[in-house]
């Protein structure tokens, strides 16, 4: 059965650095799909209500179903913009999605941030306006992921679960 692994939270918060050991982990067969890396350069599009990255990550869901063992999806991914996403998700994947949400303090997000090969292409005003308390799914039964976990643990947990089931 095809797995789906969905990592959410406020930028700098560490999904995308779990989401590529988790794809390094899981091996071969191991599907990435990054939100940041289909908006800003694949698409070259602005976030939003109804932006044009999501037909194109519903379509790489599909793709990643039918070709890929494991899917893992990463980004910030707003609870109401990205519902339809989520809703499509659940639809292909069923019981085979296992949701992560990043649930850190601000101050911890900007530190990791500083952490980053990119931090200085934003700062704390950029990420404070991109800020959502708790933006959990009610689509989503999300796990949260806090900041007391560090990388290595995190990896481990989300892969023996997973691997597992």
């Amino acid at each position: 059965m095809q797995k789906l692994i969905i990592l959410r939270g406020n930028s700098g918060s560490g999904k995308t650095t779990i989401a590529k050991e988790l794809q390094k982990r899981f091996g071969r067969n191991t599907m990435l799909i990054s939100q940041d890396m289909i908006r800003r350069e694949m698409l070259r599009v602005k976030d939003g209500e109804n932006t044009l990255a999501v037909p194109l990550m519903k379509e790489l869901l599909i793709y990643g179903k039918e070709h890929s063992e494991i899917v893992i999806l990463e980004g910030i991914m707003y609870a109401d913009w990205y519902r339809s996403l989520f809703e499509l998700a659940v639809h292909l994947y069923n019981t085979g999605v296992y949701a992560y949400y990043f649930d850190l303090p601000f101050e911890e997000t900007l530190k990791r941030h500083q952490t980053k090969v990119n931090c200085n292409d934003f700062g704390e005003d950029e990420m404070r306006s991109w800020w959502r308390e708790k933006d959990f799914s009610d689509v989503l039964n999300e796990i949260s992921i806090t900041s007391d976990k560090e990388k290595e643990s995190i990896v481990s947990e989300i892969y023996n679960f997973v691997f597992n089931e």
